[in-house]
């Protein structure tokens, strides 16, 4: 700032609720949810796998699932077995 430059007493201000952010902080997701794989690979009759009670769609798509989709699979495991 030059001499003679007065610094705007609002220019450091945060943005009031109704201004536009250029961001929002948003906390990381944990990096990874553990798969619930236990080694015992077998489709069953009932198009479950054996030893985790996840479908082959979601054996398949584990890897590329978001941490919201793993979550959510984990959550169902319980009633299918």
């Amino acid at each position: 700032m030059s001499a003679g430059t007065a610094r705007s007493p609002t220019s450091c201000r945060p943005p009031s609720p109704a201004e536009p952010r250029m961001f929002e902080l948003v906390p990381p997701e944990p990096a990874d949810v553990a798969s619930p794989c236990t080694g015992v690979c077998v489709i069953g009759d009932d198009d479950l796998c054996e030893g985790c009670a996840r479908t082959l769609d979601e054996i398949a798509g584990w890897s590329a699932a978001s941490f919201a989709d793993r979550r959510a699979t984990l959550a169902a495991l319980p009633s299918r077995r």
